[in-house]
């Protein structure tokens, strides 16, 4: 099978630095890969952006997540590195990633949400984190997986008119949540009818998944 990169973006309070970031409106967060986290040693390092440490800080004392933290450098006027210790009650992913035999490759908030750049031996994994967000009432969104993010840039098997109704389909929110634009809105756009805007859309989708997620010797029907 082959192995999968993908993003996505997760949203729950409890999520470790979401109470700091929040905070400190001013801040980012942004995990350090190159510092060789061990997570049973219970310490982990953010580079953080801030115009107002102290504030930050005060974020830091008052989030649930974080039982303990400590600035190690500061690398800029309003960036340093920070170590800090989960508490019981944060919520990680990076274990639910590592048992799916997966890495995480890049982690940043996204005001009070996180995205994640994550790269799995198989799709499954993928799976495996859907449910354990699912689970702990987390909000997760797949942003791009392999081929998604250039979707403008290579055929995936679609047809032109597929193509052009996904492009559409984005452009005017209609893959929004919630919804910007109804499948009325984007077979107007198309000049077309809304059942063959649906069957554009229905049939481009598979072929992306196709594409992406399955073998290439899997086949199936159109």
């Amino acid at each position: 099978m082959a192995d999968i990169k993908a993003v996505v973006r997760v949203k729950h309070p409890d999520i470790v630095l979401t109470g700091a970031v929040c905070h400190d409106e001013s801040s980012k967060a942004k995990s350090v890969s190159e510092a060789g986290t061990d997570p049973t040693s219970g310490k982990f390092f953010y580079q953080i952006e801030s115009s107002d440490f102290s504030q930050f800080e005060e974020g830091l004392r008052n989030d649930t997540t974080i039982s303990e933290f400590e600035q190690v450098i500061e690398t800029r006027d309003d960036e340093a590195i920070y170590s800090v210790a989960y508490t019981d009650e944060s919520k990680i992913l990076s274990p639910v990633i590592s048992t799916a035999n997966g890495v995480i490759l890049d982690m940043e908030n996204d005001g009070d949400a996180w995205i994640l750049t994550v790269w799995m031996s198989e799709r499954a994994g993928l799976a495996r984190l859907w449910d354990y967000a699912q689970q702990n009432d987390i909000e997760i969104e797949l942003l791009r997986v392999n081929e998604y993010a250039s979707l403008g840039n290579t055929d995936a098997g679609l047809t032109d008119s597929q193509r052009e109704a996904l492009l559409v389909a984005v452009d005017t929110g209609y893959f929004e949540e919630p919804r910007d634009a109804t499948l009325s809105d984007v077979a107007a756009d198309l000049g077309i009818s809304q059942p063959a805007a649906s069957g554009l859309l229905r049939r481009g989708i598979k072929r992306l998944i196709i594409s992406s997620l399955m073998d290439n010797s899997t086949t199936t029907r159109e």
